[in-house]
């Protein structure tokens, strides 16, 4: 019996509970799920690639059933390179199926045998993205039960940053 691979694709900056629970379910149809992170230029992401690969790596330590990678090019052409037919989508609104459905249209325009799967997030999720919570966490609000515990070390650190360069800026001007 072949193994069933599942990509999903992201830029995951950073991945979120919201990302997790598509993933955990995606396991229970899929015997392998590839998260694909796209580097993407065109994006101004708060962390690297290889930062948003390491936290993610870190978050599913423990589960061999997930695999972590990086692509560019055409998605289609990494998914059929990967050996799978399948890429894995989380949907949380109406707004977010009308891109996704136009992508999916290209995909399988692109590469027939390639399918897009939907998955509708679970309720605690619906709200949720990458960039509301960088929003929340650079001004300081919690952003506990919305990002893996890597991922929210890694924001307290990155902002931590921030206000100590701001910081020093501050004490620049004043003198």
């Amino acid at each position: 019996m072949n193994k069933q691979i599942a990509v999903y694709p992201g830029s995951f900056d950073p991945i979120t509970c919201g990302h997790l629970d598509i993933i955990e379910r995606g396991l229970e149809i899929f015997d392998e799920i590839i998260i694909a992170v796209a580097r993407n230029s065109e994006k101004n992401s708060l962390f690297s690639t290889a930062e948003r690969i390491s936290l993610i790596e870190e978050t599913f330590a423990d589960n061999p059933r997930v695999t972590v990678d990086t692509f560019d090019g055409l998605l289609v052409d990494y998914v059929v390179a990967k050996k799978s037919r399948v890429i894995l989508r989380g949907l949380r609104a109406v707004s977010d199926f009308e891109y996704e459905f136009q992508i999916a249209q290209m995909n399988h325009n692109l590469a027939g045998k390639v399918e897009t799967l939907f998955m509708m997030t679970s309720v605690p999720y619906g709200y949720l993205s990458s960039s509301i919570v960088k929003e929340v966490a650079s001004l300081k609000g919690s952003i506990e039960g919305l990002v893996p515990p890597a991922v929210k070390k890694a924001l307290a650190k990155k902002f931590a940053k921030e206000d100590s360069g701001s910081n020093q800026n501050q004490e620049l001007v004043r003198q």
